[in-house]
């Protein structure tokens, strides 16, 4: 195990007041991990595994040609704006690893869900696990190559949002698209005083 250089090491701005939790959650192959590396100011952790044949049957990849590997725990990432830090928690997006949202999302402000329109049956379960913690959220549709784009009222009525919840696009791989995107979730949040206090 080397060392690190110290000049390579991103330190938090002594500008940071506060700092901010949130989850980055979305569907198995919604761009999660991708969208937590584009953003992240810090190298990310991420807890990515080869995707193996024994979860060939149980995991969807209907859509995902080109999925070759699964997080298995979470992605770790952190973003700042002006004198907040955001930490960036990235969920699994399988059944199987649901049970560990409970730890994922306590103390979290609130999370921003992924969603990618190949594949939006597969949001509704993440959007229950989301609402059943009780955490304000808003949708940022991942725009995948060769994706179709729906119209945001197709996608909110698709979804069954709410009207107040905010639904943005973004793709994940583009580091200033994926800001905009968590800076309508911060956005949002301060908007609820009593979320991000």
């Amino acid at each position: 195990m080397g060392s690190v250089n110290s000049s390579e090491v991103a330190y938090l701005p002594g500008t940071v007041t506060r700092s901010v939790k949130l989850l980055i959650a979305g569907h198995f192959g919604a761009g999660k991990t991708t969208f937590v590396g584009s953003v992240s100011e810090i190298r990310p952790l991420r807890t990515e595994e080869p995707i193996t044949e024994a979860s060939l049957g149980v995991d969807d990849l209907a859509g995902l040609p080109k999925k070759t590997s699964t997080t298995v725990a979470m992605d770790f990432g952190r973003r700042t704006f002006g004198d907040v830090a955001l930490y960036l928690f990235g969920t699994p997006g399988q059944q199987r690893f649901l049970p560990l949202w409970d730890e994922l999302a306590r103390g979290a402000a609130g999370a921003l869900v992924l969603v990618d329109t190949r594949r939006l049956d597969h949001a509704d379960e993440i959007l229950s696990a989301v609402e059943k913690r009780g955490l304000p959220y808003t949708v940022a549709v991942n725009q995948f190559d060769g994706a179709r784009r729906y119209p945001p009222e197709q996608i909110r009525e698709a979804l069954d949002l709410a009207p107040t919840t905010p639904l943005t696009v973004c793709d994940a791989r583009d580091q200033a698209s994926s800001a905009k995107a968590l800076i309508v979730l911060v956005e949002h949040l301060t908007s609820r005083p009593e979320t991000f206090a």
